[in-house]
């Protein structure tokens, strides 16, 4: 009795059978710890617990109601422009220019209101376009001339600065706006930057709901729009980013301008909030900015960082700015302790992105 093989198709060929594919690492399940672990703001949720409870025993009226609307409120005037920050530095660049550009929007919408005695909002618009072409002026240098973004924004800071005082003194003959507080459209455009709600009895300022309105869409953008997946891109690695397709030169102008639009809103809260604005206001915030987003998980080399994370880090700002008054602390030591914190996250933030990725 002879065996005989099984009948193979035309066209193929003996031989041991291939081994199955190795599944796609992308369809890998991965434990809920590693994905923790992988999240660039976890050491600034943590960092904001310990400050949270630090706070909670050592002053007693920090848990009040409104004492947490204080802190809040300093969180977002913050927390608005840490947002925008964060995603410019996951995109590997900086912008010292945006503490003054602050001031430099509120003193166009006051100036251009009163001296055309026009309506609020004309100078509330105009704001807003001025304003916009200074995001568009740093990203469109950066882009063309190739120089460190330290070095244009660090010129454009210089320049507004003197913008700020110079036409200040030349319009309004002191270093000050004149009062636009009796002008028609005031009380509508204060209603939408300036104004505050009253819920379960705390008050609630609008810049909270800027704030965590700004954080939603700057968390949509990161993590589920290829603009997102471009500003990662292009922290991580410009040249790379550039060879696969990626706008660089579009992603990086659209960056600025996203400061830009932030610096308008706040800038427009700070004249209806106080009716006049100091020429010389906002210098060195643009440090505290950046300062948020470091504590909030984004990496000085860009490509790595989280809107959330940036507010997590205002809210840290926030809670030590008003905490040590809580605490009757001497306000001399808030700085110590700001840079404390900058450097206990940076190490903290380190050591998390470490053991991520020893346990990827």
């Amino acid at each position: 009795m002879s065996l005989t093989a099984p009948a193979r198709e035309p066209g193929t060929t003996s031989g041991p059978a291939p081994d199955a594919p190795a599944p796609d690492e992308r369809l890998l399940k991965t434990s809920p710890l590693r994905r923790l672990l992988g999240r660039p703001e976890l050491g600034s949720v943590v960092g904001a617990l310990a400050v949270f409870l630090f706070f909670a025993v050592i002053a007693d009226s920090f848990l009040r109601a409104s004492s947490l609307s204080t802190v809040l409120y300093a969180a977002s005037t913050i927390g608005i422009m840490a947002v925008p920050v964060a995603l410019l530095m996951i995109g590997g660049e900086f912008d010292l220019s945006a503490g003054v550009m602050v001031t430099s929007s509120a003193l166009i919408s006051s100036m251009v209101s009163y001296q055309m005695t026009a309506n609020v909002w004309v100078g509330v618009g105009v704001s807003l376009l001025v304003t916009l072409a200074f995001g568009l002026f740093n990203g469109v240098l950066l882009t063309r001339t190739k120089l460190p973004s330290f070095i244009i924004t660090l010129g454009t800071f210089l320049m507004l600065t003197g913008m700020n005082l110079g036409f200040t003194k030349l319009i309004s003959g002191t270093v000050s706006t004149k009062s636009i507080s009796d002008m028609e459209g005031f009380a509508s455009a204060r209603a939408l930057f300036a104004s505050q709600l009253t819920l379960g009895g705390v008050t609630v300022k609008v810049t909270i709901l800027w704030w965590l309105a700004l954080v939603a869409v700057a968390t949509w953008i990161l993590l589920r729009t290829r603009a997102g997946n471009w500003i990662f891109a292009v922290g991580g690695n410009e040249d790379a980013a550039r060879a696969v397709g990626v706008p660089v030169s579009k992603t990086k102008i659209g960056l600025y301008m996203g400061v830009a639009f932030a610096a308008w809103v706040s800038g427009q809260h700070l004249l209806l909030s106080y009716d006049v604005v100091q020429s010389g206001e906002g210098v060195g915030n643009e440090l505290i900015y950046i300062i948020a987003a470091v504590i909030g998980g984004c990496l000085i080399t860009g490509g790595y960082g989280s809107a959330v994370g940036s507010a997590v880090g205002a809210l840290i700002f926030g809670m030590t700015s008003k905490g040590i008054v809580f605490a009757e602390w001497n306000p001399d030591w808030f700085k110590f302790f700001l840079g404390a914190m900058l450097l206990l996250a940076t190490l903290l933030n380190a050591w998390v992105r470490k053991r991520a990725e020893a346990t990827s």
